[in-house]
């Protein structure tokens, strides 16, 4: 695999980190270079032990793993995202807190489990483990770090409605890896 190749694929890996790095900059009113740091941290983490999981798993465990992991992604992002909504439209002032450690660590994990077949992918070709997945990392991260900066640079445009907004991102980024995956793969 090319290094052209592995930077378009980490790219493509990093969109859906990206759009909810977006989503929590939108969503944080105050959001800080620290908080960005973490958001992009964690997606940044996953996005690279999740082909390193995949390349592991490759050999007795990948067509499992194929055969459901978009289920994974939709579910979990639909959840986070309808919860939001609601939570948008609930009487308290106070809205959820995004940058708090379980919802990145749901969210960190929904966006990756798409690089976790890249991994699969990444071990058929032969591609170097720790090179291709730090690869990948790094991009997510600089994705996510983007992200929140962009995410809050909009955010004020939306004021009380950027939650909602976000919840519909999030729901949306899970039908669309849904449909991707039933068809056309």
């Amino acid at each position: 695999m090319s290094f052209l190749s592995l930077m378009i694929l980490a790219a493509a890996l990093a969109a859906d980190a990206f759009s909810a790095a977006v989503t929590d900059g939108m969503i944080v009113r105050k959001i800080g270079f620290g908080d960005a740091i973490k958001i992009s941290f964690f997606f940044g983490a996953f996005q690279f032990i999740m082909p390193c999981i995949g390349i592991f798993i490759s050999g007795f465990a990948a067509k499992y793993v194929e055969s459901f992991d978009h289920w994974i992604v939709f579910v979990l992002l639909a959840f986070l995202g309808i919860r939001m909504i609601m939570e948008s439209f609930s009487a308290h002032e106070i809205p959820k807190d995004p940058l708090n450690i379980k919802s990145i660590l749901i969210m960190a994990f929904a966006t990756s489990v798409d690089a976790l077949a890249a991994g699969v992918t990444l071990a058929a070709v032969g591609a170097p483990v720790i090179m291709s997945s730090g690869v990948i990392g790094i991009v997510a991260f600089i994705m996510s770090f983007a992200g929140v900066y962009i995410g809050k640079r909009f955010g004020c445009f939306l004021g009380n409605k950027a939650e909602t907004a976000g919840g519909i991102i999030l729901i949306l980024i899970g039908i669309k890896t849904l449909i991707e995956h039933l068809f056309f793969s």
